[in-house]
């Protein structure tokens, strides 16, 4: 965790503690009191209920009582069953849960020193990109003696209500998380990736293959400290809180605590007719309403495991709620899984690291279109670019990049009527090698991905890209909806990731001693063919070198083929137009390269826009000898420097 913390309402801890100490006071929390409007944003939902503190519901309360377990705790009255399954994911990480409570032997009660406990409590969350720091009273809502909202097992142990507090304030009020998503909270008890899966529409419970691809890779997540729920989804005659034939309860986040792929042993391979069972556990937050399919508690399928296999194999259950499925019926039974990857940015690592960009943006309306960064999705085509536009590049033949866009958390807008979450998504766009300023228009760039557009808070995606430049639009589905939003790029290498602000050469004084581009002029090279053979198997090792005035771009190198594919694009501000553009194919040897061939452009604005195929000739002007090949190629060019 970065060792920068943000104050939230700029409340420090130790002040308001030592302020209460010295005046023999419990702290009672001015930004978030013990009132109605804690609780509510909407006055129609008031009811009656006392606020209490642990000193008043027990007689020897405690932060945690024999550590921390996913099993802790209860929902209680309030609708954010997804809240409660990730502290249940959370609970399984001892470092995680210590970043979110910080220095948790510091604000346990101490029964020998009653005089230190000032009723103030502390925890941290990653909102919005940032580590911070939200301190509570320990003042609880309760019904008749009994806290009503999130509650652990045990009635002395008080850190997963705490918790709760914290996260309300947050959000305005314990209403505000009535409803919500676990992998949202994840994110905020961990700064991790989301991504949200649809099972249905990737029919995950239909095609094998897919099924065993996404089992691997929740598999991956959970053994490197991820986090995975589930839940069932409300549709017509499948009602929130409705429990199905087998047992599962529509609406519910479940915590996965266990993936296990088995090999099993010959007795058990007669018994199952399987070589190997894919296995996910499962906790209900309620503690209830268990799975009554196969590997049910009392399934036929236990009676074939003895208790010495059952251990081998791993498959345990450590408490009521919790239970195993085999991954196909899960695939089958549930409708959607949040994921939180934990991506490994560490230099001191046996797995996989990552190197990170993150970048802070705004969608602002303008009736200026230069000006305006709200155009919407790519379905908007005469605005979509007038969105923020973020640049980076791929150093290696191809890379994995990950890409998290985020918008604000707006739980916090929600007395305002304003708390639902906007469609988002964005688009990453092959461009130019040599690109510097906005994209104005599309034309021989590539749409090489698009994420999902949801109304969730985060939208992910992952893709392997390959070496090149591109641009990045994050967009809200429609025009126009202002927000603010974080943008987290993952690579192999780094991307240099930077937002695109200028939209063309900026005028300086030098340009008046050394001139200013009076064209712009975009090149794509799409390929060649018949190219002169350089060895003995008949093939080449080709690339392109584009050439104009005092630049130069050159291509990757295209392996043993005569005729290589490059999609190779640049684009230069001009000062001469009189200065032609001359594309070169080159064959790459080991001690000396050679030309295979040219071709000489004057791109001029009044030259033909569409695609071309062009004769290779020798070195020389346009009379020079023809050698074997062509090259087709697409040219734009336009005296407008911020048309394209």
């Amino acid at each position: 965790m970065s060792s920068s913390v943000q104050l939230f309402r700029d409340q420090r801890y130790h002040e308001l503690k030592g302020q209460c100490l010295q005046q023999g006071i419990l702290f009672e929390d001015p930004e978030f009191p013990a009132s109605d409007e804690s609780l509510y944003y909407d006055s129609a939902a008031k009811g009656k209920v006392e606020w209490k503190r642990p000193k008043d519901l027990c007689e020897d309360p405690h932060l945690l009582v024999d550590g921390m377990s996913s099993h802790d705790f209860h929902q209680g009255k309030l609708g954010n069953c997804w809240f409660v399954a990730a502290c249940s994911c959370l609970a399984l990480r001892k470092s995680l849960w210590q970043q979110v409570i910080p220095d948790c032997n510091e604000q346990e009660w101490d029964p020998k020193s009653p005089r230190k406990y000032a009723g103030i409590f502390r925890f941290r969350f990653w909102c919005f990109g940032e580590w911070t720091e939200v301190v509570v009273d320990d003042l609880l809502p309760t019904e008749n003696g009994r806290l009503i909202y999130c509650h652990s097992n045990v009635r002395n142990e008080f850190w997963s209500a705490l918790l709760e507090k914290a996260y309300a304030k947050l959000a305005g009020s314990y209403q505000a998380l009535d409803g919500g998503c676990a992998a949202e909270a994840l994110v905020d008890f961990t700064g991790a990736v989301a991504e949200s899966i649809n099972l249905e529409e990737g029919k995950y419970g239909e095609v094998i293959s897919e099924q065993m691809k996404l089992f691997e890779d929740l598999m991956k997540v959970h053994k490197r400290g991820g986090f995975i729920s589930c839940s069932i989804s409300e549709s017509p005659g499948r009602p929130s809180e409705a429990e199905t034939a087998m047992g599962l309860i529509v609406g519910h986040a479940y915590s996965v605590t266990a993936i296990r792929k088995l090999r099993l042993g010959d007795s058990l391979v007669l018994s199952f007719k399987a070589e190997k069972l894919f296995m996910i556990r499962l906790r209900n937050p309620w503690g209830k309403k268990e799975w009554h399919g196969a590997w049910s508690d009392s399934s036929e399928e236990w009676k074939k495991v003895s208790d010495s296999e059952r251990r081998n194999l791993g498959l345990t259950v450590e408490n009521d709620g919790e239970f195993w499925m085999t991954f196909e019926d899960w695939c089958k039974n549930f409708t959607d899984v949040d994921i939180c990857r934990t991506v490994n940015t560490s230099c001191f690592s046996l797995h996989k690291t990552w190197e990170k960009e993150m970048m802070y943006g705004a969608w602002e309306k303008h009736p200026e279109p230069l000006l305006n960064r709200s155009g919407g999705c790519f379905d908007n085509r005469e605005t979509f670019l007038q969105n923020p536009q973020y640049l980076f590049d791929v150093k290696k033949a191809q890379d994995k990049v990950l890409v998290s866009l985020q918008q604000e958390d707006r739980r916090k807008y929600k007395k305002e009527g304003k708390g639902d979450n906007i469609t988002i998504g964005f688009e990453i766009l092959k461009v130019e090698d040599n690109r510097r300023y906005r994209l104005h228009k599309l034309t021989v760039q590539e749409r090489v991905a698009t994420s999902p557009y949801s109304n969730t808070r985060s939208v992910f995606l992952r893709r392997t890209l390959q070496q090149g430049r591109y641009v990045l639009v994050p967009t809200t589905y429609i025009p126009g909806v202002p927000t603010k939003f974080i943008l987290r790029l993952y690579t192999d290498v780094p991307s240099k990731l930077r937002e695109l602000k200028a939209d063309r050469p900026k005028m300086t004084c030098w340009s008046l001693l050394c001139g200013y581009p009076r064209t712009v002029t975009q090149i794509k090279v799409h390929s060649a063919e018949g190219l002169q053979k350089q060895d003995r198997s008949g093939g080449a090792d080709p690339y392109v070198l584009i050439k104009c005035e005092n630049q130069s771009r050159r291509s990757p190198v295209q392996h043993d083929t005569t005729s290589p594919v490059f999609n190779t694009q640049v684009i230069f501000y001009r000062k001469d137009i009189d200065s032609p553009v001359t594309i070169q194919v080159w064959n790459s040897n080991l001690l000396s390269d050679r030309l295979l061939g040219q071709a000489v452009l004057a791109a001029s604005p009044g030259e033909p826009r569409e695609r071309r195929r062009l004769k290779l000739r020798g070195r020389g002007g346009g009379e020079a000898a023809e050698v074997p090949g062509h090259i087709s190629v697409t040219v734009l060019c336009s005296d407008d420097l911020g048309e394209l």
